[in-house]
């Protein structure tokens, strides 16, 4: 049975989130549904990670087996037609071994948080970015940022809710660059907890703003307590741009 590889594309916000729910409107199940309608299949469509409501992606990574197989331009262009109006679009696709797999195969992932640094109101960006009045000092950010690189237990910026079975993670990358009043954050690991990327992004921008110090963040990270975890960035300023195989 041939396997699939999919880097798909997407606008989070019409959505819960990537995965399937029974009664909501999800990434997996428009992507189902499209697979359906080209197929006749009921097939389950595997992500290499469960992004949440409101959050894009420019890289999501998928696999999907199905009985018939069709070159894989085709297939692309057959679901990219039933996926419509959906803001949902599959980039490319590729017939991969049955050894891989979208979300454990994977070796890094990568995410860009978007901040407009800005008083005047979103009008371009509503939904796409996280629009922060104050000035925020980017350099300070970025110094403080390095405090999280390596391994840690990072309880203090995990979901409460979340299901990983240990908060020990590895973080390779956590850049803050300004370009104008556009302030941007990449972060990339092989996995990360759940809502960890918003949670260092909101800490941050406290120290942006002046309300922590690098210090301040060190002490978060070592408390090992998601109650000191600073404000948690919204949603629709994250995006999930790449994974890496």
């Amino acid at each position: 049975m041939p396997r699939y590889k999919l880097t798909i594309e997407y606008d989070g916000a019409p959505f819960c989130g990537w995965q399937v729910q029974e009664t909501l409107p999800s990434v997996q199940g428009a992507l189902e549904r499209a697979v359906k309608a080209m197929t006749g299949a009921d097939v389950r469509v595997h992500g290499a990670g469960r992004t949440d409501a409101g959050v894009h992606a420019l890289g999501q990574v998928a696999h999907v087996d199905i009985e018939k197989q069709f070159a894989p331009d085709r297939f692309r262009d057959g679901l990219n037609a039933h996926l419509r109006p959906d803001p949902v679009a599959v980039l490319d696709a590729e017939i991969v071994g049955e050894t891989f797999e979208a979300r454990f195969s994977a070796i890094k992932r990568h995410y860009r948080y978007r901040i407009v640094n800005t008083r005047a109101n979103l009008a371009l960006d509503v939904g796409h970015a996280w629009r922060v009045p104050r000035r925020l000092d980017t350099a300070a950010m970025h110094a403080a940022a390095q405090r999280l690189i390596g391994k840690h237990d990072f309880t203090t910026f995990r979901d409460t809710e979340c299901q990983a079975k240990s908060p020990e993670k590895t973080l390779d990358q956590l850049d803050v660059l300004r370009d104008g009043r556009e302030v941007t954050i990449l972060t990339s690991a092989r996995s990360f907890l759940h809502s960890q990327v918003r949670s260092m992004v909101g800490s941050l921008v406290w120290v942006g703003e002046g309300r922590w110090t690098a210090d301040d963040l060190s002490a978060a990270l070592a408390a090992r307590n998601r109650a000191a975890c600073g404000i948690v960035a919204p949603p629709e300023g994250l995006y999930l741009v790449r994974v890496d195989y």
